[in-house]
């Protein structure tokens, strides 16, 4: 996504999204953030051009990624562009290191739920009338690294055997 998407982008923001549209100028501020951000949009080729039919947006803050924002235009739903962007997305989490990527959905969402399951994500808390409308959001995480294992004599067990390489280069 560069600037000179934000006007379509953000016409698309309000028609998906009614009640709980970003304003353009958190759109602009996200962009601006270019250290911490990655947003994405998905075109369709049309005799007249490309025209963008979807976005996300993912924020990295090191261990943790966070989905900010992913849309399909619901006559492009069902054709993988969600799938697309959010496994760039999770690509984006994994190159930077992130450890987890978590989200927030709304409840009266199946369709965006059944997604994330389906990538892996698991609801781990409700934050109760989160959205404007008093629609709760169901929190989701996707582990993207295994956590450490003890073995049992308190001591980690990252995986690793005598001939695989602990860190450094290779």
């Amino acid at each position: 996504m560069t600037a000179a998407d934000l006007d379509t982008v953000h016409a698309l923001e309000l028609s998906l999204f009614p009640i709980d549209a970003w304003p353009a100028q958190m759109f602009r501020d996200e962009l601006a953030q270019t250290d911490t951000r990655r947003y994405l949009v998905a075109e369709i080729f049309t005799p007249r051009g490309p025209r963008i039919v979807g976005y996300a947006g993912l924020m990295c803050v090191l261990p943790i990624a966070d989905v900010q924002t992913i849309a399909v235009e619901p006559a492009h739903e069902g054709r993988g562009i969600g799938s697309a962007l959010l496994t760039a997305l999770i690509d984006e989490a994994t190159r930077r290191g992130a450890d987890d990527v978590l989200l927030e959905v709304r409840r009266d969402n199946p369709r965006a739920q059944a997604l994330y399951l389906r990538f892996g994500f698991e609801q781990i808390h409700v934050r109760p009338r989160y959205y404007r409308d008093g629609v709760d959001a169901l929190i989701m995480r996707k582990q993207l690294s295994a956590p450490a294992r003890s073995d049992g004599n308190g001591h980690a067990d990252d995986g690793a055997t005598d001939d695989t390489p602990r860190g450094g280069t290779a």
